[in-house]
């Protein structure tokens, strides 16, 4: 009897033994051999557009280079720094072989790109800027160059207030701490200002918030405080989105001229509805091919240029069926992501 309760007991102890605890924080593991290095994808969040398309380039690149697994883990919410934080640090106690970030705030960031650095982790630093040193700090900087895009927008907007004398322009600021997106209000300032130095710029100073809804609510409050505007320009997807919403609301649409930044369906519609004068678009599938393909290459030894530029171009209702504008604005990412 003795003999075979300790045997039933060994046979309990070894099963459990095969069992290993699940880790609370554990990040999902990617598609991945024994022998493909582990490189993470972390963007400011995961629900717009942008962000699904930076996805895709992730996923080209995977598929082009070999011998890379992609992993792609963003923040619920883009305002949220300490789950992105949290993220990262998760990622580097798993011991990735290198992390790609899009950092959602330039100094927040900075003490987990060094510790990845320090662990022997390589970071390479894509679409908004961080208050670290390339090279040292982290591998590369993979970007729009957005004070451009910016300036792009502010010259657009006085080609198409020309005609109107001193006229008022609202600019919806997106977030802060955001650098990616100061550069692009910064470079709209310099842009409208040395192009149409009459022009009263309306600049309250108010952020549209990370999401659609937020942005809607901050500019149906400036809309509301701002009579007698004659153009408006928002920095971001989700800032323009909610701006259009705004405008609607007010029949405002289309007898301002709007100028936005980053594309999605209701937006591409709503430009060739006559509501959005131009759009201002990034490269986010090259941006995040780019990016990984930096730190596939810093990996493998090979060079990596510090700071690559993935482009930037302003596009108008005259110009979006241009087969060039057409991919940028509308990219088939059902097929890439392949979720279709």
């Amino acid at each position: 009897m003795h003999r075979t309760l300790r045997l039933f007991a060994l046979v309990l102890a070894s099963l459990f033994a095969c069992e290993k605890p699940a880790s609370p924080t554990a990040v999902n593991p990617p598609r991945a051999s024994p022998t493909n290095k582990r490189i993470a994808v972390v963007p400011k969040g995961t629900t717009h557009e942008y962000w699904k398309s930076i996805h895709a380039g992730a996923l080209k690149a995977e598929k082009d280079l070999g011998g890379i697994a992609i992993t792609f883990r963003g923040p619920e919410k883009e305002d949220d720094r300490e789950q992105q934080i949290g993220l990262v640090q998760n990622l580097i106690a798993s011991r990735y072989d290198a992390i790609v970030l899009a950092p959602l705030d330039h100094r927040a960031l900075v003490g987990p790109v060094r510790q990845a650095t320090s662990a022997g982790i390589p970071i390479v630093i894509m679409d908004s800027g961080i208050d670290a040193s390339a090279g040292k700090d982290y591998v590369a900087f993979v970007a729009t160059d957005n004070e451009e895009g910016g300036r792009l927008a502010g010259k657009k907007m006085a080609e198409l207030l020309s005609g109107k004398d001193k006229p008022a322009v609202l600019i919806l600021r997106y977030q802060e701490g955001s650098a990616s997106t100061a550069l692009r209000e910064k470079g709209f300032l310099d842009g409208l200002a040395a192009a149409s130095p009459a022009a009263r710029i309306i600049d309250p100073g108010r952020y549209a918030g990370p999401t659609r809804a937020s942005a809607q609510e901050a500019a149906e409050n400036l809309l509301s405080a701002s009579a007698g505007i004659d153009g408006v320009y928002c920095p971001n997807e989700s800032s323009t989105f909610g701006m259009m919403l705004a405008l609607r609301s007010r029949g405002l649409a289309g007898k301002v001229a709007f100028i936005g930044f980053d594309s999605s369906k209701e937006l591409v519609d709503a430009m060739r509805g006559g509501e959005i004068a131009a759009l201002v678009v990034q490269n986010p599938i090259r941006m995040g091919y780019l990016a990984v393909k930096a730190a596939a290459d810093h990996l493998a030894a090979r060079p990596v240029e510090a700071h690559q530029d993935t482009g930037v171009a302003i596009i108008i209702k005259e110009t979006m069926d241009e087969p060039q504008n057409r991919e940028l604005l509308s990219p088939d990412l059902e097929a890439l992501l392949g979720t279709r």
